[in-house]
Formats: structure tokens, C-alpha cells, sequence
């Protein structure tokens, strides 16, 4: 069976990936850099929107180069042990082909790790990724990447993404240099495409060539002509609104049926865009009597949906709909327009920041509640702030802590108020190395319910060291 056009068109070399020369340029000098033996910043980080280019452009650097490559991505399992076996293992000095061939880096034959989809770690199923990737990073004698949609989300977790890597930004690409792509694809597959079909076709991918390939792809399907009529019923068919054209609608265009129309084309819930209307309300309605009158029909919306919850009756979402919507732009009077970029919910913003935190959270609080013997509401309210006071003020009932209840490196991080590879949190893990591999509460019987660890002699404390500190001891 073919490769779908997105996988048989992929750029092969840099010099084909388009509308990003420069972020091109400094990833070829980045690679050559390898050249002279291991460089300043071992690892690299493309970020970016999906669909713009970042993994072919991890594809075509490897061609370029003539290195291998060994790829995690999200559907792979990516804690730390499986970092530590694939990544790490493939980051030694040398390397093996898939038939078993010895390379030596000597020769100049190196093996590129790319990390996909990097920023997407979250939950148990990548549990210890962070320590891990961060000690590739700081480790390898390998050149390895970092493909990120939202840096921020990465970064804003361990120092080391901030401090030891090349950080490169792919930009997306111009409607125009879409269209140029699209005619050589369909030039190749023999397809003849008018000029204002390939131009729609870029305008509605909005940047994104993976999905203006497909939908080439798509519309040639059984066909050798393209028209600009089939590129338009292919738009209606797949293109959504954006959230951002409903906001315009909303707030700066004088027709409230367009808006509540624009709303139906929107993939997105009442109550999320209600939040989007109500962030941007006061920046757009600087009128008194118009942000007294939006915020009326908003009040009116959230009574609807407030309606839905309690009786489950979702035909109020219709109502609540039109509030935010017609109801909305039909509240202003006044001429003046506002020319400031929309802005994003910082509730949301919030939110999703936050995500990772609060399964951190609640994995801690899940294991210091079967360790004490109490709920974990009252460990996240009573127990959680003051452990975090007296953990920053004292190392060694830190790595108590960790060895008791068994804690992660990410956990005690949580509870250090610090990063994952900060210094506080690698000395709690080196008092007790072996504290990510102690058993589960549940499986430690009388153990855990005493709250005393099994010691080997060796690990004993010496003979005149004084007490050894444990959880029980607060």
C-alpha cells in the first residue's frame, strides 16, 4: 500500500523544508558543530505549531548528515526507565546498524535521538521522563532533539531545557510558499490543480503544510483536475471557525446573526467560550453602558448554563449560546473599535499550566495518606504547607520524607518548591538512591503501617551518628 503524500512528499534534506531559512540554517550549523567533536550545547529543542515542519526537519537533518536515528514519541512509554534503555543506552559513544553493522563516531557516523512531542508529559505513564531527559541531555556523546509545540511548558520544569540546549523556533509557513509546494506535489502525481483551488487550499491550512498535503491529497483522489469549486466544498466540509474570527465577530463587527452563525462553526462548548467573551469584554467594551450591557447578556448566559447543569437539560445551551453571541455585539453603541490582539483566557491559561502540578499533587498527597493514616483532603489542607516549610529548612528530613513514603524525583521536587535537577532535590534523592525503586505501600504490609524501613546492615547508621530521622518524627 502507499505512503500517504504527507510521508512520500516528506523533505529528505533541510534545503527542501520551506518558509523557515533561518531556523534551517541554525540547525545545519548546530549538526556541523558535531563535526569538531562534542559541542557546547549537546541537545537542541525545534518548537513550534503542529504541522509546520519540525519532525521532517529531524528527518532531513539525519539524511543530511548520514546519522541514524532513534525516535520516542508520544505513543511510545516514556518514563524514566524507558528513557533510561532507549534514549540513554543509544547515547554512548558508538553505534550498531538495525543488521548489526559497527559504526564508530570516529568514522563520523552518529545516531540523532529525537525526543517528539516532548512538552506532552503528563500523569504516571511518564513518570521520572523529566530527570531522565535531563540527564541525556547534560550526558550524551550523541546528538539528541527536542520537538516541542509549547517550549514554555517544558522549560518552566527543569533548568537544564533552559540553560545547557539550543532552543530554535519554526515559524509558520507563508500562504505563498505553501502554494509553490502544493503545485510541485501535484505536478509529480500528474494532477492538474487551478491556481485559486492551490491558493484556497493554503489560506485554509493556516500554515500548517501537513494538513494543506492532505487535503491536495484528498481532493485528487480518483481524479486528475482539481477545480476551485472542489477546493470550496472541501472547505466547508472540513474547516472550522476559529475561535479568535468568533471573538472579531463578537466584539468588533455591527452584525449580531453573524455571530451567533459563526458560533454553530466554532468546535468548541458554551462554557468555554463564554470564558473566551468574558476575558475579553472589558479590553474590547470600553463604553460604561457598553460593558454594563455585555456584561448583562453574559450574566443572562451563565444563568442558562448554570440552568443545564442543575437539570441536565441541554436545549439551554441555545439560549445561553445566543446571549454570548448576538446578544453580546449588539450591547455596544459606541464607534470605538479596539485594535488589540484577543487575549487568551488566564483561567485556562492557568488551568493548563497547572495540570501537571496538581497530579503531582495528588500523588503525593495519595501516598502520605496511606503513610498517616488520614484522608487526602486533609493532607492537601493541613499536612501539605506545613511539610513543605519544615522540608526547606531541613535536607535530611527531606530524604526521610522521600525514603518513607517512597516518593519520585518529580514529587520531591513538589515538595522542595524546586526543579527537578535543582541541587535540593538531587541531595534528598542521593541520601537515598534507592528510594525511586522502594516498595508500594500496600505491598510493604507491617513495614509501611509502622512507618519504620527495612535496613540491612549496611545501610545502618554508624555507630555514634545520632538518630536517624524518619516521617514518624515530626
Amino acid at each position: 500500500m502507499a505512503h500517504d503524500w504527507t510521508e512520500k512528499y516528506r523533505p529528505d534534506s533541510l534545503s527542501k523544508i520551506i518558509g523557515n531559512p533561518k531556523a534551517v540554517s541554525e540547525l545545519t550549523a548546530w549538526a556541523n558543530s558535531w563535526n569538531r567533536g562534542i559541542p557546547e550545547k549537546r541537545a537542541v529543542v525545534l518548537s513550534g505549531s503542529p504541522g509546520i515542519g519540525k519532525t521532517s526537519a529531524a528527518v532531513a537533518l539525519a539524511n543530511d548528515m548520514g546519522w541514524d536515528i532513534i525516535e520516542m514519541n508520544a505513543s511510545d512509554q516514556r518514563t524514566g526507565d524507558a528513557i533510561k534503555s532507549v534514549a540513554l543506552a543509544g547515547a554512548g559513544s558508538n553505534a550498531f546498524t538495525d543488521d548489526g553493522q559497527y559504526l564508530s563516531t570516529k568514522e563520523g557516523r552518529r545516531k540523532l535521538i529525537v525526543l517528539d512531542e516532548a512538552d506532552n508529559l503528563f500523569g504516571r505513564e511518564d513518570r521520572g521522563a523529566l530527570p531522565a531527559i535531563s540527564e541525556l541531555i547534560k550526558s550524551t556523546k550523541q546528538p539528541v532533539m527536542l520537538i516541542v509545540n509549547d517550549l514554555y511548558a517544558l522549560s518552566r520544569k527543569s533548568a537544564v531545557i533552559k540553560t545547557e540546549t539550543l532552543q530554535i523556533t519554526f515559524m509558520r509557513p507563508r500562504a505563498s510558499e505553501i502554494v509553490k509546494a502544493l503545485e510541485r506535489i501535484a505536478d509529480a502525481e500528474n494532477v492538474s490543480v487551478e491556481k485559486d483551488a492551490l491558493i484556497k487550499m493554503a489560506g485554509n491550512s493556516g500554515g500548517d503544510m501537513r494538513a494543506a498535503v492532505r487535503n491536495l491529497e484528498s481532493l485528487a483522489l480518483g481524479r486528475n483536475a482539481i477545480t476551485n469549486d472542489d477546493a470550496g466544498k472541501l472547505s466547508d466540509r472540513i474547516v472550522r471557525k476559529d475561535i479568535y474570527d468568533l471573538m472579531s465577530s463578537i466584539f468588533r463587527e455591527k452584525d449580531a446573526m453573524k455571530a451567533r452563525r459563526m458560533l454553530m462553526d466554532v468546535d468548541e462548548t458554551p462554557d468555554h467560550i463564554m470564558t473566551w467573551v468574558d476575558e475579553n469584554l472589558p479590553f474590547e467594551f470600553r463604553d460604561k453602558g457598553d460593558l454594563m450591557r455585555g456584561y448583562e447578556r453574559l450574566a443572562r448566559a451563565d444563568v442558562f448554563l448554570g440552568r443545564v447543569g442543575r437539570r441536565q437539560y441541554f436545549g439551554f445551551w441555545s439560549y445561553a449560546s445566543d446571549m454570548m453571541s448576538a446578544g453580546v455585539s449588539v450591547s455596544k453603541r459606541s464607534a470605538a473599535v479596539s485594535h488589540e490582539r484577543f487575549r487568551f483566557p488566564l483561567y485556562l491559561m492557568k488551568m493548563s499550566r497547572s495540570k501537571a502540578v496538581r497530579t503531582l499533587k495528588r500523588g503525593v498527597c495519595s501516598k502520605l495518606s496511606s503513610l498517616l493514616h488520614t484522608s487526602t483532603g486533609r493532607i492537601s489542607s493541613d499536612v501539605i504547607p506545613m511539610l513543605k516549610m519544615m522540608l526547606r529548612n531541613d535536607p535530611e528530613l527531606a530524604a526521610a520524607v522521600a525514603a518513607d513514603a517512597s516518593l519520585e524525583t518529580e514529587e520531591i521536587a513538589f515538595l522542595l518548591d524546586a526543579k527537578v535537577d535543582s541541587k535540593a532535590v538531587k541531595d534528598a534523592v542521593a541520601k537515598n538512591p534507592g528510594h525511586a525503586a522502594a516498595p508500594s505501600h500496600d505491598a510493604a504490609g507491617d513495614t509501611a503501617v509502622k512507618g519504620v524501613r527495612k535496613e540491612s546492615a549496611k545501610d545502618a547508621p554508624a555507630k555514634g551518628a545520632g538518630p536517624q530521622k524518619s516521617l514518624f518524627q515530626f
